[in-house]
C-alpha cells in the first residue's frame, strides 16, 4: 500500500486549511520527500493492459498516491482501441466520464489534427502548443474534470511533448512564498471563463470559480487553472495579481519538478487532473497522424483521497 503519512491528529487534520500550519508543515514535508525528479519515476511496465495484475495496480497507485501521477507502458498488440483507457481508468474508479465539447460519442476524445466543422477552432485538433492548464477549467462547478487519462496510440512524428507538475507542489510553492497567494486563488469569483456563443446564441455561459479548493468530504485540492491570456478574465485584485505572477514563474522555471517527457506507441497517463502543457508537433507524411485518446472524468483517482495516506484511517 501506499506508503502514509505519520500524524497523530485527530480527523480534523487537514493541510490546505491555511488556520492549521502544523498540520501543512507535517504534510509539506512527506510530500516533498515523495516527488519524482525523472519522469521515469513515474512508470510502470503493464503486460495485459484490459486485466491488471495486483502488483501492477499497486505500483501505479502507490506512484498516483503520492504524486498524483503515474506513467504506464504495455505492448498492445497492432491494434489499439478505446478500452485500454477505459479499462484502466474503471480498475482506479474512474467510471464518470465528462462529455465534453467535441468528445467523440463514448465521450472518450480521440486527439488528433481535425481540419472539419469546429475543430481548427480548438487548439487540441491542431498541431500548435498548448499552455499550461488543467482540464475541464469551464466546466460547471459540480462538473469538474478530477481524474484525467491519455492513451498514445500513435506519437507524432515529431514534437509533441508534454510537460507536468503535480499541482500539490503548486500549491507548496506559492504557500510557501505567501499564504495570501492561496487565500487570492481560493475567491470563488478568481478567474471566469466568458460564455461561448454560437450561431444560435449562448452555447455554454460564463463560469467563475476558484483556482484551488479544497473537497471538504476527502481533504483533496483540487486546481482549475489555464495560462492562456485570450478569453479569460481574471478578478481585479494585486494579491491575485502578485499570485498569478509567482505561479507563471514557476511554470517557466527549471525546477526539477517540472517533468518532461512524451509518451509513445503504448504509453499512457493516469493522474488526478495535474498541470500539463502539449508542445507542438509534426506529422510527416506516410507515417501515422499523431493520435492520442483523452479520457476525462468527474472521480479522483481511488485510494489517493487525502485521508486514505493518512495513517490514523
Amino acid at each position: 500500500m501506499p506508503q502514509t503519512i505519520v500524524q497523530a491528529a485527530p480527523t480534523a487534520f487537514n493541510p490546505f486549511d491555511l488556520d492549521q500550519d502544523q498540520a501543512y508543515r507535517v504534510w509539506r514535508d512527506w510530500k516533498l520527500e515523495h516527488a519524482p525528479t525523472r519522469l521515469e519515476q513515474l512508470l510502470v511496465e503493464i503486460r495485459n493492459p484490459l486485466h491488471l495484475t495486483p502488483a501492477e495496480s499497486l505500483a501505479i497507485l502507490d506512484r498516483c498516491a503520492h504524486t498524483n501521477m503515474a506513467l504506464y507502458a504495455c505492448d498492445p498488440g497492432p491494434e489499439q482501441h478505446k478500452d485500454i483507457p477505459r479499462a484502466i481508468g474503471q480498475a482506479f474508479g474512474l467510471e464518470h466520464l465528462d462529455h465534453n465539447l467535441l468528445a467523440d460519442e463514448d465521450a472518450i476524445t480521440s486527439l488528433t489534427v481535425n481540419g472539419e466543422g469546429e475543430h481548427p477552432h480548438y487548439i487540441p485538433y491542431t498541431n500548435r502548443p498548448i499552455q499550461w492548464h488543467t482540464d475541464g477549467y469551464y466546466n460547471a462547478p459540480h462538473q469538474q474534470v478530477h481524474g484525467l487519462m491519455l492513451h498514445c496510440v500513435h506519437p507524432a512524428a515529431a514534437g509533441g511533448a508534454n510537460d507536468l507538475l503535480d499541482h500539490e507542489l503548486a500549491y507548496i510553492f506559492l504557500r510557501d512564498t505567501n499564504p495570501d497567494y492561496i487565500r487570492a486563488l481560493m475567491q470563488p469569483d478568481a478567474m471566469t471563463i466568458p460564455a461561448r456563443r454560437d450561431a444560435d446564441g449562448i452555447a455554454r455561459p460564463a463560469r467563475s470559480g476558484p483556482v484551488f479548493s479544497i473537497d471538504a468530504r476527502h481533504h483533496t485540492l483540487h486546481m482549475r487553472y489555464t495560462a492562456r491570456r485570450r478569453n479569460i478574465q481574471w478578478k481585479a485584485d494585486p494579491v491575485l495579481d502578485q499570485a498569478r505572477q509567482r505561479l507563471g514563474d514557476l511554470l517557466d522555471s527549471d525546477q526539477p519538478f517540472i517533468l518532461h517527457g512524451r509518451l509513445e506507441r503504448g504509453m499512457g497517463l493516469i493522474c488526478n487532473n495535474v498541470l500539463h502543457t502539449r508542445r507542438g508537433f509534426a506529422d510527416y507524411p506516410g507515417l501515422p497522424a499523431r493520435l492520442l485518446y483523452r479520457a476525462r472524468f468527474h472521480d479522483r483517482i481511488q485510494g489517493t483521497q487525502f485521508d486514505d495516506l493518512c495513517s490514523w484511517r
